[in-house]
């Protein structure tokens, strides 16, 4: 059997699916995490799958999020829904609840959030709401993993015993007139498309094109579709669209009037409103923004990652001190001992050592993401990104940015505009994703130590100005046009569960280990191979002499201008593109530092801190690394668009550090 989970944004669809599944998957709580429908077997069901799709509001096919779950229920025809719905906000989830139901499939209601409805006082009528929907209502939170089991019993009696007889006339007056007499027009086109039909007369009353399409009406049956819609409108004095949510809401609201008895606002609205008068002030809002991801980068680059990191390098030097001298004892070939020790081991140790820096950053942003308060972000950026040509929507996929490009580029998908999407996909690159911070921290090490949480928010600010400035000339030029609107619903702040946040430190962690020990071994084996080796392929005592230093030489004065002309700096950025750690692993090889802590005290010889800020100025601006192209030609569709948009990225970055290093000079830094 195959399930569909559908629900609104927010309302814990993918906390229920990783209490349906056991799954790893992580929890957000802003919209935009889910992009694609996500499968996983249900517990102790090994026949029995479930499929997360995207929160969406309606079913109707405006957003990327809205055609993938419509597609899927309309063309994989699931065995079963699991309509998970907000009990505390269940008058706007009760939406989404009523189509559902018009697609006359087996159906469960799975109502959440039930322990924060029973401790604000507040009461839900069960057998009721079971009464007017006639379809079973299971109560459960999913966060406390209560009611699951039992959701999971009903689900598949629900779909084992097949769609029952349901009465679906929530309708009445112009709208139920409308509706059916639709119904009789299109019954044998619906039947020939296997469309249900009270699904399709709804759908051709808001005027749904692809609906048209699917039914292949002919002109005479679409005129007299078009003429009874006007007639119901001229009748209501509104338009199609407002006619049949006004219909659906009265429904609602009348339902609701029957089954939930409230006793005043919820607890954790009132304290909502009172966290957001401070948090989303119009005019302290960023500012407190700014400082607390200032605290963020001071706790995890200053107090405790920097602590956990120097433990770690403690660690990876024994461990190399120990293989170092058991390939002594066995007598390794020196060549091969060189390559597993200065090669492998000094380039993944290098990348390994920052593991805890990338872990506790993330179990910050963790906390801050499922806390609800990166929702309120966004509400807040929506007003500058409107300036620049985007809506807050975009501030999402940018959000992730600063994790990875990868997700970030293809969570460009939730933006139902293209012009929207395609900006936002060459804009996202130029946040300053977790990949780049062994370089942040080696750097600011050797040149700012005093000043290090101070140079990384320059960094990370620097890069969203030049993406603000960028958005400006993209507004004027290519993509000319206003941005969507944008309508966002912020959910209560609640305390992060330790799961969840356990699950995204876990998932980062893997995420890292796995480029580590693949990209990066592999691009630490080349390059240790042509830094040792001339053209020839003789053994060099002068790594100046290598194949590598010959590849560098020639890329160096490109670079010179910003500062660092030397060959081994030019060759790091290089090797970045395969992942953008590999520019600290090939550091390290290539000074012969043996570990990344003897890095840091070698880079003086090679910049100056006004270099240095250069050389971090164009690593945190140029292309990024292979996957993340390959995502955007992916989104974009085109690999003349990619290779355009990493040259552009690449210019810019180019140009940008070409400025700080010419401005520091006149400065006299």
């Amino acid at each position: 059997m195959v399930f569909a989970l559908i629900g609104n944004q927010n309302c814990g669809k993918t906390t229920l699916f990783n209490q349906l599944t056991g799954s790893n998957q992580h929890v957000g709580n802003f919209p935009g995490v889910t992009v694609d429908k996500k499968e996983g077997t249900i517990r102790k069901q090994k026949d029995a799958t479930v499929v997360d799709l995207p929160g969406i509001y309606s079913l109707s096919p405006y957003t990327a999020e809205e055609i993938v779950t419509r597609d899927f229920l309309l063309k994989e025809k699931p065995d079963g829904i699991i309509n998970i719905v907000d009990a505390t906000n269940i008058e706007r989830n009760l939406y989404l609840t009523l189509q559902l139901m018009e697609l006359e499939m087996p159906m469960v209601l799975a109502l959440n959030m039930m322990d924060e409805v029973r401790a604000n006082g507040n009461t839900i009528d069960l057998d009721i709401l079971q009464q007017e929907l006639e379809i079973p209502v299971i109560p459960i939170s999913a966060l406390k993993n209560e009611g699951i089991e039992e959701l999971i019993t009903q689900a598949l009696k629900t779909a084992s015993a097949g769609t029952p007889r349901r009465r679906m006339d929530f309708c009445q007056g112009e709208v139920h007139r409308a509706i059916h007499s639709l119904a009789h027009v299109i019954e044998d086109h619906a039947e020939a498309a296997k469309v249900p039909l009270r699904f399709a007369a709804t759908k051709l009353v808001e005027g749904d094109q692809p609906m048209i399409q699917t039914l292949r009406l002919s002109h005479n049956e679409v005129d007299i579709i078009d003429h009874v819609v006007e007639e119901m409108e001229d009748t209501l004095g509104t338009d199609r669209e407002a006619a049949l949510a006004d219909m659906r809401y009265a429904y609602i609201e009348s339902l609701c009037a029957k089954a939930v008895i409230r006793h005043g606002e919820s607890r954790e609205q009132i304290r909502s409103t009172k966290i957001d008068n401070v948090l989303t002030h119009r005019i302290f809002a960023i500012p407190i923004f700014l400082l607390i991801m200032l605290l963020v980068f001071w706790l995890t680059f200053g107090v405790i990652g920097a602590g956990l990191q120097g433990l770690f390098e403690m660690g990876i030097a024994q461990v190399t001190a120990l293989a170092d001298q058991a390939l002594t004892d066995f007598a390794i070939n020196p060549v091969m001992h060189a390559l597993i020790i200065d090669g492998v081991f000094a380039g993944v140790g290098s990348v390994l050592s920052f593991m805890p820096i990338i872990v506790v950053l993330f179990f910050f942003l963790s906390l801050l993401e499922d806390s609800g308060y990166m929702a309120r972000v966004a509400f807040v950026m929506d007003s500058l990104l409107r300036k620049i040509g985007l809506s807050g929507r975009s501030f999402v996929p940018m959000l992730i940015g600063f994790g990875c490009s990868v997700p970030a580029i293809m969570a460009t998908r939730t933006l139902s505009s293209d012009r929207d999407r395609k900006m936002t996909i060459l804009l996202t690159p130029f946040m300053s994703c977790s990949a780049k911070l062994p370089i942040y921290a080696v750097f600011t090490a050797a040149f700012f130590p005093e000043n290090a949480p101070l140079v990384m928010i320059l960094l990370y600010v620097m890069g969203m100005v030049v993406a603000v400035i960028l958005g400006l000339l993209f507004k004027e030029t290519l993509f000319k046009g206003n941005p969507v609107p944008f309508v966002m619903e912020l959910p209560a702040y609640r305390l992060p569960s330790a799961k969840s946040v356990t699950l995204h430190m876990w998932d980062k962690a893997k995420d890292f280990l796995v480029r580590a020990f693949t990209i990066i071994f592999l691009a630490t084996i080349v390059i240790w191979v042509l830094q040792s080796f001339d053209i020839r392929f003789n053994v060099v005592t002068d790594s100046s002499t290598s194949m590598l230093a010959a590849i560098g030489k020639v890329i160096a004065p490109v670079f010179a201008p910003l500062g660092f002309g030397d060959w081994r700096a030019s060759t790091a950025l290089i090797t970045g593109l395969t992942a953008k750690e590999a520019v600290v692993s090939t550091l390290a090889i290539l000074l012969e530092a043996g570990d990344v802590s003897h890095v840091a005290p070698m880079l003086p010889g090679m910049f100056t801190p006004l270099s240095a800020f250069s050389f971090l100025t164009f690593t945190l601006l140029y292309m990024p690394c292979v996957a993340a192209m390959a995502a955007v030609k992916r989104e974009l569709g085109s690999g003349w668009a990619a290779l355009a948009a990493m040259a552009f990225q690449t210019s810019v970055a180019w140009v940008v550090a070409f400025g700080v290093y010419h401005l520091g000079m006149l400065l006299g830094f």
